[in-house]
């Protein structure tokens, strides 16, 4: 079956391009849907690293092995820079014959007829595209081969028009999820300096007593040593539930049912509340969902174990029609939320209610004064 025509053709490429939010597939994406678009033997695709050479460059059409056999990554020289630099596309019957062609490696595939289009997001160059080796259209084939049209580098000005857009996109989005799992490691970070640092004070003023004692009352210096082992193990095992926490989000792998289990197993060994998962028939959703009621639960359960004082905290993933639910709910000391909202004290309930309606969904809050607190996100589909 030859290549799609037309504008069905053009509708894939652009599907293509904008289905994933990873910057490597985006760029796989986008040089294999110029080659299958305008039917070229070969097709490339470089993005400059700023130093003269290329930070990426990925190809179509050529094997693996061939690939390896090519050698190093190209620097931007010759027709290669003429994207860069000059920002211009460059359209030649044969590229062999332009006065800038400077030869290639002993295992490079030979090629003629040559299409090369700039990536371009306003004055800045993202990259640029190589197409070479136009197929013939069947009944037409030429023994010189067949030289790429003004209509294909047109086509191919609309594909890279679409590319700059769908890179900066997946640039944007992979910035942003560098930054929660910054903004993530911060918090786990500050909590790791309180509860630790309290157990620490604890351990000093204990073992300062026992050293009071020694001389007096051995007894009591014995029972103070004690208490000093048995701080010195919650330390270090708060330490070590935090450290195993500061560890990348495992989200994007394991999904967000492995995930929360994974994190509330390590805060019910880091915290004296018995802390608990269920998950009652709920499905995989969609990325941004998923990293939304994450991130919700984490604030929810850092509220109930660090200022609601609970016995136990059950968190609870299910299904409610055609929504997903996730339910925290604590035995805890609660608080009024009016009167939280009146103080200026959120606690985190603004940013919580922000990633619920930034997915489609919703957040409820319940609490009062010594009756714990319920906090409910619900997000359509599962």
């Amino acid at each position: 079956m030859g290549p799609r025509t037309g504008l069905a053709a053009v509708s894939a490429a652009l599907l293509a391009m904008n289905r994933t939010l990873q910057v490597r597939d985006v760029l796989q994406t986008i040089v294999a849907s110029a080659r299958e678009l305008l039917d070229a033997r070969y097709a490339a695709l470089g993005i400059p690293d700023g130093n003269g050479g290329f930070a990426q460059f990925l190809v179509d059409g050529v094997s693996d092995r061939q690939w390896k056999a090519i050698g190093p990554l190209p620097r931007q020289h010759g027709i290669l820079a003429a994207m860069l630099h000059g920002a211009t596309p460059v359209r030649l019957a044969d590229v062999r014959q332009d006065p800038r062609f400077e030869g290639w490696p002993a295992a490079h595939p030979e090629m003629s007829d040559f299409l090369g289009m700039p990536i371009m997001d306003g004055d800045d160059v993202l990259g640029a595209l190589f197409l070479a080796n136009k197929r013939c259209p069947p009944g037409r084939r030429r023994p010189d081969g067949c030289a790429f049209t003004a209509e294909d580098e047109e086509l191919l000005r609309l594909l890279a028009e679409h590319a700059a857009i769908a890179l900066t996109n997946a640039r944007l989005y992979e910035r942003s999820r560098e930054l929660t799992i910054a903004e993530e490691r911060a918090r786990l970070a500050h909590e790791l300096h309180d509860a630790v640092a309290q157990k620490l004070f604890s351990l000093r003023l204990t073992a300062q007593a026992a050293a009071a004692l020694l001389d007096r009352n051995p007894d009591r210096a014995r029972s103070e040593l004690r208490e000093v082992a048995l701080l010195a193990a919650e330390a270090a095992d708060e330490l070590r539930a935090a450290v195993i926490e500061l560890r990348p989000a495992a989200l994007e792998e394991d999904g967000l049912i492995a995930t929360l289990r994974a994190q509330i197993q390590v805060l019910d060994r880091a915290h004296p509340a018995r802390v608990t998962f269920d998950c009652q028939d709920a499905r995989a959703l969609p990325p941004r969902q998923e990293a939304a009621l994450l991130r919700v639960a984490q604030e929810a359960l850092h509220n109930a174990l660090r200022h609601g004082d609970p016995a136990h905290v059950e968190v609870t993933l299910f299904r409610r029609g055609v929504a997903t639910v996730l339910r925290v709910a604590d035995d805890g000391s609660g608080f009024d939320p009016a009167a939280v909202r009146t103080a200026g004290r959120h606690l985190g309930l603004v940013s919580m209610r922000d990633r619920a309606s930034g997915v489609g969904g919703g957040l409820t809050v319940e609490s009062a004064p010594g009756k714990g607190t319920v906090i409910e996100m619900e997000v359509p589909g599962g």
